[in-house]
């Protein structure tokens, strides 16, 4: 779950915490290189030997190099009733089952989790914690997205109930402001829910779908185990806090990368905002505007020079803190998928993701 806030510390407290926090990274990823190179050479030698070396040798060193992460990761996180399958699951994916940094990462690490992800490489770049159960806020709306994008029809008419009505939800809470008896279609509330954030979007995304909230919530856990995300345990659609609600870094990374497959979720996160025509209980119309709550689009933050920000998904709870997942681009045009969770100020989680991005134009 999310992490207790620590007592406040000296300059000089946070320097020793950061540099031994770099030191006993780099020193992870000197075993693990060493543990990657063992079996890399074991699982060739027995490809080439079982396929009787007949010109097998180059591709047997590239697909057990892949492997020689994967098995271990596998093993740790699955167990054998996945991992000992005819084709691993997670040779398509990228994998660390420990803290690692490639990137030499530069932002601080007072946060609840971070990563960096290499989409072409499938290759982890950076990994801080990523494995630990954390509350997701707003994130959780990619998986209703995700479910909705391949359950729904974008053009379906949707009418919204008393429930999912923004009355019904704290007046705190991000929202649409959808009204009972509203009625605008599933495509719309796509893009509320992914780019204003609203909660009664999500909610009456999910009685569209299922026809109960908590129906829909059965699939947004089935559709989590189909990905692996063995971390991810949901209780709304939305994202508003419930201490069994949960996911990790690695787990966002996941659903995500599935979401970004799907050609409307990818248009819609990369839009700088939806126009919408909301025709109301009596019949009139109202018109609004939808626009990304991310720093990035809104201009309140500046990508490093050379990167991209293609569209995310932000959250924020008190207990989840500031969070963040985003898909971009590095100077070479490389998609890469990055996600901070449990920043303690929003400055901060863009100071930090900032850090990563910038990470994107160390690889070659």
């Amino acid at each position: 779950m999310g992490e207790k806030r620590q007592p406040s510390e000296t300059e000089n407290e946070k320097r020793r915490r950061r540099i031994a926090h770099q030191r006993a990274l780099r020193e992870k990823k000197r075993k693990k290189k060493k543990r990657a190179r063992i079996l890399a050479a074991t699982a060739a030698f027995v490809l080439v030997a079982a396929a009787g070396g007949a010109g097998v040798y180059a591709v047997s060193i590239k697909n057990a190099e892949k492997k020689a992460s994967v098995v271990p990761y596998e093993e740790k996180m699955y167990g054998n009733s996945v991992y000992h399958t005819e084709k691993l699951y997670a040779t398509d994916l990228c994998v660390s089952a420990e803290d690692l940094d490639e990137i030499s990462y530069s932002g601080s690490t007072n946060v609840h989790a971070a990563g960096l992800f290499d989409i072409n490489a499938k290759k982890v770049l950076y990994a801080d914690r990523i494995h630990e159960k954390l509350y997701p806020a707003s994130t959780t709306k990619i998986m209703t997205a995700l479910i909705a994008l391949e359950k729904g029809n974008l053009s379906d008419i949707v009418t919204v109930s008393s429930h999912a009505a923004a009355e019904s939800f704290p007046s705190d809470a991000q929202l649409c402001g959808l009204k009972e008896g509203d009625q605008l279609t599933l495509e719309d509330l796509i893009y509320g829910l992914l780019l204003h954030s609203g909660n009664d979007a999500g909610t009456a995304i999910a009685e569209h779908i299922s026809g109960t909230e908590e129906a829909f919530v059965e699939e947004m856990n089935s559709r989590a185990k189909e990905l692996m995300a063995t971390g991810t345990h949901y209780m709304n659609p939305h994202g508003l806090h419930d201490a069994d609600h949960y996911t990790t870094a690695y787990d966002l990374y996941l659903i995500f990368s599935e979401c970004i497959k799907n050609e409307n979720f990818a248009k819609i996160i990369e839009s700088d905002g939806r126009d919408v025509s909301i025709k109301e209980a009596d019949g009139s119309i109202r018109t609004d505007r939808w626009e990304p709550t991310n720093y990035y689009a809104k201009g309140l933050a500046a990508a490093p020079d050379g990167v991209t920000v293609l569209g995310g998904k932000t959250g924020t709870t008190g207990e989840a803190g500031f969070c963040l997942i985003l898909l971009e681009k590095n100077q070479e045009g490389n998609p890469y998928i990055s996600v901070v969770m449990g920043a303690g100020t929003k400055d901060a989680l863009y100071q930090d993701m900032s850090a990563l991005l910038e990470g994107t134009n160390s690889i070659s």
